[in-house]
Protein backbone atom coordinates (compact mmCIF):
# COMPACT_ATOMS: atom_id res chain seq x y z
CA UNK A 1 0.00 0.00 0.00
CA UNK A 2 1.40 3.15 -0.63
CA UNK A 3 0.42 6.60 0.75
CA UNK A 4 2.63 8.93 -1.93
CA UNK A 5 0.72 11.06 -4.37
CA UNK A 6 0.07 9.05 -7.35
CA UNK A 7 -1.95 10.68 -11.11
CA UNK A 8 -4.52 9.23 -11.92
CA UNK A 9 -7.33 9.83 -14.28
CA UNK A 10 -10.96 8.35 -14.51
CA UNK A 11 -13.30 8.31 -17.45
CA UNK A 12 -17.07 10.02 -15.63
CA UNK A 13 -20.20 9.03 -17.65
CA UNK A 14 -20.45 10.83 -21.16
CA UNK A 15 -16.86 10.11 -21.42
CA UNK A 16 -15.50 12.80 -19.51
CA UNK A 17 -11.71 12.54 -18.98
CA UNK A 18 -10.98 13.71 -15.23
CA UNK A 19 -7.14 13.81 -14.41
CA UNK A 20 -6.58 14.03 -10.38
CA UNK A 21 -4.20 13.68 -7.74
CA UNK A 22 -4.80 10.64 -4.42
CA UNK A 23 -2.44 10.79 -1.80
CA UNK A 24 -2.85 9.20 1.78
CA UNK A 25 -4.15 5.99 3.34
CA UNK A 26 -7.18 4.23 1.14
CA UNK A 27 -8.70 4.17 4.70
CA UNK A 28 -7.81 7.80 6.05
CA UNK A 29 -10.45 10.13 6.07
CA UNK A 30 -11.59 10.72 2.33
CA UNK A 31 -10.97 14.60 1.07
CA UNK A 32 -11.87 15.97 -1.87
CA UNK A 33 -10.16 19.05 -3.02
CA UNK A 34 -12.14 21.38 -5.78
CA UNK A 35 -9.78 23.95 -7.43
CA UNK A 36 -10.79 27.80 -8.73
CA UNK A 37 -11.15 28.76 -11.88
CA UNK A 38 -8.49 28.26 -14.49
CA UNK A 39 -6.68 26.17 -12.25
CA UNK A 40 -6.50 22.71 -11.68
CA UNK A 41 -5.62 19.87 -9.30
CA UNK A 42 -1.54 20.89 -9.11
CA UNK A 43 -2.81 24.18 -7.53
CA UNK A 44 -3.51 22.01 -3.81
CA UNK A 45 0.26 21.03 -4.44
CA UNK A 46 1.86 22.60 -1.79
CA UNK A 47 -1.39 21.69 0.74
CA UNK A 48 -1.07 18.09 -0.54
CA UNK A 49 2.62 18.38 0.58
CA UNK A 50 1.78 19.53 4.20
CA UNK A 51 -0.95 16.89 4.99
CA UNK A 52 -0.75 13.88 6.88
CA UNK A 53 -1.30 10.74 5.02
CA UNK A 54 -3.59 9.84 7.30
CA UNK A 55 -5.91 11.73 4.99
CA UNK A 56 -7.20 10.39 2.33
CA UNK A 57 -6.79 13.24 -0.10
CA UNK A 58 -7.77 13.69 -3.62
CA UNK A 59 -7.89 16.75 -6.21
CA UNK A 60 -9.29 16.14 -9.14
CA UNK A 61 -9.24 18.72 -11.76
CA UNK A 62 -12.81 20.28 -13.18
CA UNK A 63 -13.73 20.09 -17.07
CA UNK A 64 -12.42 22.32 -19.21
CA UNK A 65 -9.14 23.15 -17.03
CA UNK A 66 -5.62 21.96 -17.14
CA UNK A 67 -5.19 18.32 -18.52
CA UNK A 68 -8.87 16.98 -17.80
CA UNK A 69 -11.63 16.71 -21.10
CA UNK A 70 -12.91 20.39 -22.65
CA UNK A 71 -16.29 19.37 -23.75
CA UNK A 72 -18.15 21.96 -25.95
CA UNK A 73 -20.93 22.69 -23.48
CA UNK A 74 -21.72 21.53 -19.79
CA UNK A 75 -19.94 24.23 -17.54
CA UNK A 76 -23.07 25.39 -15.69
CA UNK A 77 -22.62 25.20 -11.99
CA UNK A 78 -25.16 21.98 -11.71
CA UNK A 79 -22.71 20.33 -14.39
CA UNK A 80 -19.50 21.08 -12.40
CA UNK A 81 -20.99 19.59 -9.03
CA UNK A 82 -22.73 16.73 -10.72
CA UNK A 83 -19.12 16.26 -12.08
CA UNK A 84 -17.83 15.71 -8.39
CA UNK A 85 -20.75 13.52 -7.51
CA UNK A 86 -19.66 11.27 -10.40
CA UNK A 87 -15.84 11.68 -9.70
CA UNK A 88 -16.40 10.09 -5.84
CA UNK A 89 -18.54 7.53 -7.55
CA UNK A 90 -15.75 6.39 -9.85
CA UNK A 91 -13.36 7.00 -7.23
CA UNK A 92 -15.13 4.50 -4.58
CA UNK A 93 -16.01 7.25 -2.28
CA UNK A 94 -19.55 7.05 -0.57
CA UNK A 95 -18.58 10.20 1.86
CA UNK A 96 -16.11 12.81 1.73
CA UNK A 97 -14.99 16.22 3.31
CA UNK A 98 -15.62 18.51 0.05
CA UNK A 99 -12.75 21.10 0.28
CA UNK A 100 -13.65 23.97 -2.31
CA UNK A 101 -11.40 27.39 -3.22
CA UNK A 102 -13.41 29.96 -4.94
CA UNK A 103 -15.39 28.09 -7.94
CA UNK A 104 -15.01 25.14 -6.44
CA UNK A 105 -16.26 26.64 -3.15
CA UNK A 106 -19.57 26.88 -5.21
CA UNK A 107 -19.25 23.95 -6.47
CA UNK A 108 -18.78 21.97 -3.10
CA UNK A 109 -22.16 24.40 -1.60
CA UNK A 110 -23.95 22.49 -4.69
CA UNK A 111 -23.03 19.08 -3.56
CA UNK A 112 -23.72 19.63 0.27
CA UNK A 113 -26.72 20.93 -0.20
CA UNK A 114 -28.19 18.68 -3.40
CA UNK A 115 -26.47 15.21 -2.02
CA UNK A 116 -26.34 15.65 2.07
CA UNK A 117 -25.76 11.93 2.32
CA UNK A 118 -22.01 12.19 0.21
CA UNK A 119 -20.89 15.09 2.43
CA UNK A 120 -18.74 14.74 6.00
CA UNK A 121 -18.19 18.07 6.17
CA UNK A 122 -17.66 21.15 3.99
CA UNK A 123 -14.46 23.41 3.67
CA UNK A 124 -15.21 27.12 1.73
CA UNK A 125 -12.47 28.77 1.09
CA UNK A 126 -12.63 32.11 -0.47
CA UNK A 127 -16.21 31.29 -0.89
CA UNK A 128 -18.78 33.85 -2.70
CA UNK A 129 -22.09 33.87 -1.04
CA UNK A 130 -23.51 34.61 -4.28
CA UNK A 131 -22.32 36.12 -8.31
CA UNK A 132 -25.96 37.75 -9.11
CA UNK A 133 -25.86 41.64 -8.52
CA UNK A 134 -22.21 41.37 -8.78
CA UNK A 135 -20.90 44.67 -11.10
CA UNK A 136 -17.76 43.65 -10.57
CA UNK A 137 -18.22 39.88 -11.89
CA UNK A 138 -20.18 41.11 -14.98
CA UNK A 139 -17.02 43.35 -15.89
CA UNK A 140 -14.87 40.57 -15.62
CA UNK A 141 -17.11 38.55 -17.72
CA UNK A 142 -16.84 41.13 -20.21
CA UNK A 143 -13.37 41.21 -19.72
CA UNK A 144 -12.86 37.10 -20.41
CA UNK A 145 -15.62 38.00 -23.42
CA UNK A 146 -12.40 39.45 -25.14
CA UNK A 147 -9.88 36.66 -24.67
CA UNK A 148 -8.73 34.73 -27.47
CA UNK A 149 -7.06 31.40 -27.79
CA UNK A 150 -3.96 30.94 -27.22
CA UNK A 151 -4.24 32.78 -23.71
CA UNK A 152 -1.36 34.68 -23.31
CA UNK A 153 1.07 33.85 -20.23
CA UNK A 154 1.44 37.65 -19.67
CA UNK A 155 -2.28 37.81 -18.60
CA UNK A 156 -2.95 34.08 -17.17
CA UNK A 157 0.06 35.62 -14.68
CA UNK A 158 -1.43 38.99 -13.69
CA UNK A 159 -4.98 37.25 -13.45
CA UNK A 160 -3.38 34.84 -10.76
CA UNK A 161 -1.00 37.50 -9.08
CA UNK A 162 -4.60 39.58 -8.76
CA UNK A 163 -5.89 36.97 -6.41
CA UNK A 164 -2.84 37.39 -3.82
CA UNK A 165 -2.00 39.31 -0.78
CA UNK A 166 1.27 38.33 -0.72
CA UNK A 167 4.03 36.60 -3.03
CA UNK A 168 4.26 32.88 -3.61
CA UNK A 169 7.54 31.24 -4.73
CA UNK A 170 8.17 31.71 -8.27
CA UNK A 171 8.64 27.91 -9.15
CA UNK A 172 4.82 27.59 -8.06
CA UNK A 173 3.23 30.31 -10.03
CA UNK A 174 5.34 29.65 -12.90
CA UNK A 175 3.55 26.14 -13.07
CA UNK A 176 -0.15 27.82 -11.99
CA UNK A 177 0.44 29.70 -15.45
CA UNK A 178 1.57 27.08 -17.36
CA UNK A 179 -1.66 25.51 -16.48
CA UNK A 180 -3.77 28.89 -16.46
CA UNK A 181 -2.71 29.08 -20.18
CA UNK A 182 -4.21 25.31 -21.23
CA UNK A 183 -7.63 26.62 -20.37
CA UNK A 184 -9.30 27.88 -23.51
CA UNK A 185 -10.52 31.14 -24.19
CA UNK A 186 -14.53 29.66 -24.19
CA UNK A 187 -14.27 27.92 -21.03
CA UNK A 188 -12.66 31.05 -19.05
CA UNK A 189 -16.37 32.87 -20.20
CA UNK A 190 -18.70 29.99 -19.78
CA UNK A 191 -17.48 28.59 -16.64
CA UNK A 192 -17.98 32.64 -14.99
CA UNK A 193 -21.18 32.81 -17.19
CA UNK A 194 -22.48 29.37 -15.15
CA UNK A 195 -21.89 31.16 -11.83
CA UNK A 196 -23.48 34.30 -12.34
CA UNK A 197 -26.12 32.80 -14.05
CA UNK A 198 -26.70 30.25 -10.66
CA UNK A 199 -28.65 30.96 -7.43
CA UNK A 200 -27.33 30.86 -3.74
CA UNK A 201 -28.36 28.12 -1.92
CA UNK A 202 -31.35 28.48 -0.01
CA UNK A 203 -30.92 29.24 3.87
CA UNK A 204 -30.64 25.64 5.81
CA UNK A 205 -30.17 23.48 2.98
CA UNK A 206 -26.25 23.16 3.61
CA UNK A 207 -26.97 21.21 7.38
CA UNK A 208 -23.11 18.94 6.92
CA UNK A 209 -20.77 20.86 9.19
CA UNK A 210 -18.79 23.71 7.60
CA UNK A 211 -16.02 25.70 7.96
CA UNK A 212 -15.42 28.60 6.41
CA UNK A 213 -11.72 30.18 4.92
CA UNK A 214 -11.33 33.74 3.99
CA UNK A 215 -8.53 36.41 3.95
CA UNK A 216 -8.69 39.56 5.30
CA UNK A 217 -6.91 41.28 2.13
CA UNK A 218 -9.28 39.18 -0.49
CA UNK A 219 -10.22 41.81 -3.30
CA UNK A 220 -12.83 39.51 -4.84
CA UNK A 221 -14.91 38.23 -2.33
CA UNK A 222 -16.35 40.52 0.72
CA UNK A 223 -16.09 39.99 4.43
CA UNK A 224 -20.20 40.45 4.05
CA UNK A 225 -20.30 37.21 2.40
CA UNK A 226 -18.79 35.32 4.79
CA UNK A 227 -21.29 36.91 7.29
CA UNK A 228 -24.46 36.19 4.93
CA UNK A 229 -22.67 32.62 4.72
CA UNK A 230 -22.64 32.02 8.30
CA UNK A 231 -26.59 33.10 8.14
CA UNK A 232 -27.43 30.17 5.91
CA UNK A 233 -25.44 27.70 7.00
CA UNK A 234 -26.45 26.44 10.21
CA UNK A 235 -23.48 24.57 11.60
CA UNK A 236 -20.53 26.70 10.07
CA UNK A 237 -17.84 28.44 11.47
CA UNK A 238 -15.27 31.21 10.12
CA UNK A 239 -11.73 31.45 10.22
CA UNK A 240 -10.00 34.58 9.03
CA UNK A 241 -6.74 34.54 7.47
CA UNK A 242 -4.79 37.75 8.41
CA UNK A 243 -3.03 39.84 5.27
CA UNK A 244 -4.42 36.78 3.36
CA UNK A 245 -5.50 37.57 -0.10
CA UNK A 246 -8.35 35.24 -1.94
CA UNK A 247 -5.77 32.88 -2.87
CA UNK A 248 -4.41 32.11 0.69
CA UNK A 249 -4.19 28.40 0.63
CA UNK A 250 -1.14 29.45 -1.63
CA UNK A 251 0.09 31.90 0.51
CA UNK A 252 -0.39 30.27 3.73
CA UNK A 253 -0.46 26.38 3.06
CA UNK A 254 0.56 24.95 5.62
CA UNK A 255 -2.18 26.64 7.93
CA UNK A 256 -4.60 25.70 5.43
CA UNK A 257 -3.49 22.11 5.59
CA UNK A 258 -3.28 22.25 9.53
CA UNK A 259 -7.08 23.90 9.42
CA UNK A 260 -7.94 20.78 7.15
CA UNK A 261 -6.41 18.32 9.60
CA UNK A 262 -8.73 20.04 12.54
CA UNK A 263 -11.63 20.08 10.65
CA UNK A 264 -11.36 16.45 9.69
CA UNK A 265 -10.40 15.40 12.82
CA UNK A 266 -13.98 17.19 14.29
CA UNK A 267 -16.28 15.45 11.90
CA UNK A 268 -14.68 12.16 11.05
Amino acid sequence: MTTLPTLEAVELPGGLTVPYVEQGDPDGVPLVLLHGLTDSHRSFEPVLAALPRTIRALAPTARGHGDAGKPASGYAAADMAADVIAFMDAAGIDRAIVAGHSMGSWAAQRVAAGHPERVLGAVLASAFATFRGRPDMQELLDEFSGLTDPIDPAYARAWQESTLARAVPETFMAMVVEETCKVPARVWREALEGLLADAPEPPGTITAPTLLVWGEHDDFVPRSDQDALLARIPDADLTVYARGGHAAHWEQPDRFAADLVEFAASVA
